[in-house]
C-alpha cells in the first residue's frame, strides 16, 4: 500500500541529520515522500558568500532531497528565529494556530498518511525545533493525519558516547553535557528504531549537499565532523534513526515507520485495517 509521508523540519540540513535514511527507505519502497521546511535557515552560521544565505540553503535543500528520492519540497517561508530564538517575527514566535492551519491545508491536499515532526524538546532545544513540534502536532490533529512520529535521538546512547569524548577533550570547549540531560528522548520513550544502514551513502550525500553548514562559527560543526567519519564508522554511528509515536504503549519496539498502522484509518481503496504493514 503506497503511503504519503510528510517530513516537517525547521531548517535546511535538519532533514539530513535526523531523518534522511528513513526518507530514502520510504522513497525506495515506492511511498510518496514530501519534505516541508518551515524556514530557509537564513540566520544559520556559514562562511560569508556572494548570495543570500537563505537562497543558498534552499538550493542545498533541493539537492539533498534529490538524492533521497523526495517527491516534493515545500519551504513555508517563515523567518528563521536564530539559535536564541530572538529574531523579530521568527517562526518560534509565530501564532501556533495560524501556522498549524496552513500546514494542515497542505496535509489535506497531500492526503498525508504520516507526519514526522520533532519531540517536545525540539531535540536539543532550538526554539524553531520546539515550534515544529507544536505546529506539526496541531496541524496533524486539524487535518486528521492518522500517524505522527517524533524524530529524536536515543538520549541515553548519546550521553554514553559524549562522556568519553568530553573527558578526553576531543569535543569543542563549548560542549555542555548538562544541556543533553533533557534533550531528545529517553530510551524507554522510543517506539521506532529504524535501521537505515543500507541507505548510509544516500544519507551522507544528503548531508554533504548542505555545504554551508560545514563551515562558519568558532568550533567544529556537527555536520562537518560527521562527514569526516570513515564510511564504516559513519554507517555504524548513523545507521539507526529514532522515533516516538505517542499512541503506542511504552516499551514498543518497531523497526519500520509504517509498522502498526492504526485501525479505522484506511483511505478509499484501502483493503480494510492494516496492521504491521511493513513487517518488523
Amino acid at each position: 500500500m503506497r503511503r504519503t509521508c510528510v517530513f516537517f523540519h525547521a531548517h535546511p540540513d535538519d532533514e539530513a541529520l535526523l531523518t534522511a535514511g528513513t526518507m530514502a527507505l520510504l522513497a525506495a519502497e515506492g511511498h510518496r515522500v514530501v519534505l516541508v521546511v518551515a524556514t530557509a535557515g537564513e540566520r544559520g552560521l556559514a562562511a560569508e558568500g556572494d548570495r543570500p544565505l537563505g537562497e543558498v540553503r534552499t538550493a542545498e535543500l533541493h539537492a539533498s532531497a534529490a538524492v533521497l528520492g523526495v517527491a516534493r519540497v515545500v519551504v513555508l517561508g517563515h523567518a528563521d528565529s536564530g539559535l536564541d530564538g530572538d529574531a523579530p517575527g521568527g517562526f518560534a514566535s509565530a501564532d501556533v494556530a495560524e501556522a498549524a492551519a496552513g500546514l494542515a491545508g497542505l496535509l489535506r491536499r497531500e492526503e498525508a498518511d504520516l507526519l514526522v515532526v520533532y519531540d517536545p524538546a525540539g531535540g536539543y532545544g532550538h526554539p524553531d525545533h520546539v515550534q515544529v513540534h507544536r505546529v506539526g502536532t496541531e496541524a496533524a490533529r486539524l487535518a486528521g493525519t492518522p500517524v505522527v512520529l517524533e524524530a529524536t535521538v536515543d538520549r541515553d546512547l548519546l550521553l554514553r558516547a559524549l562522556r568519553p569524548i568530553a573527558r578526553l577533550r576531543l569535543a569543542p570547549r563549548t560542549l555542555d553535557l548538562g544541556r543533553f540531560a533533557t534533550a531528545y528522548a529517553g530510551r524507554d520513550e522510543i517506539t521506532h528504531r529504524v535501521r537505515v544502514g543500507r541507505f548510509a551513502d544516500a544519507k551522507r550525500a544528503s548531508m554533504a549537499a548542505h555545504a554551508t553548514q560545514a563551515t562558519g562559527g568558532d568550533s567544529v560543526r556537527t555536520l562537518a565532523a560527521l562527514l569526516r567519519l570513515p564510511r564504516p564508522l559513519f554507517r555504524r554511528a548513523l545507521g539507526t534513526e529514532y522515533y516516538v509515536r505517542r499512541d503506542l504503549p511504552p516499551g514498543t519496539t518497531l523497526t519500520h515507520p509504517l509498522d502498526r498502522w492504526p485501525a479505522g484509518t484506511g483511505r478509499p481503496g484501502d483493503r480494510g485495517t492494516l496492521v504491521d504493514t511493513a513487517g518488523s
